[in-house]
């Protein structure tokens, strides 16, 4: 995580991942990019972004508005 991160939500920082995992597929012209989501520990969500590397955000309940 770089220091900027800390400012951001993590719901924000999903998307984030997410853009750029389009983007970075779209400029190598050819990709697999699948999501995922279920809820954990009560209301949290805990998103799955599987693109070569699996990527895993819990977003609070409160963000998600």
């Amino acid at each position: 995580m770089t220091p900027t991160d800390r400012n951001k939500s993590v719901l924000d920082q999903a998307m984030e991942r997410l853009s750029r995992e389009v983007l970075d597929g779209l400029q190598h012209g050819f990709f697999e990019l699948t999501v995922s989501c279920e809820i954990v520990n009560g209301k949290k969500r805990g998103l799955t972004i599987k693109a070569g590397k699996n990527h895993r955000f819990t977003i609070p309940a409160e963000e998600i508005k």
